[in-house]
């Protein structure tokens, strides 16, 4: 079976199917303790740019406006392109959860992340 990248809010207990759990907000999330978060890594520097979230956030851009802009932040970044790499090594072994605090399970950076990341592997 070959291991894939999964979304879970940071709310939701960690389970051994998760693999490696990767923080992808830019901020902590509120209420959550370091220790009980279980996470392997934070990986602040491929979350949207604080100009587009506060845009999406306060209702300025819709979010398809907002997907589109992340898509053009990842693919001029270097560290995007290393994650991309780092995601790709890690799924040789096991399954990689991107970990996110959006109460919008429909419409959030993570599943953006999530699908570029699979175009870009």
């Amino acid at each position: 079976m070959e291991n894939e990248i999964l979304l879970k809010r940071i709310y939701e207990p960690q389970e051994p199917s998760d693999g490696y759990r990767i923080l992808v907000d830019r901020l902590w999330p509120r209420g959550i303790k370091k220790e009980a978060a279980q996470l392997d890594e934070w990986a602040k520097a491929i979350t949207p740019s604080t100009e587009i979230r506060r845009l999406y956030h306060q209702g300025e851009m819709p979010f398809d406006g907002f997907a589109e802009a992340y898509q053009e932040e990842m693919a001029d970044s270097e560290a995007a392109a290393a994650f991309v790499r780092h995601c790709r090594d890690l799924l040789t072994a096991q399954n990689v959860t991107l970990v996110y605090a959006a109460k919008n399970e429909q419409e959030n950076h993570a599943l953006v992340l999530r699908e570029w990341l699979r175009r870009n592997m």
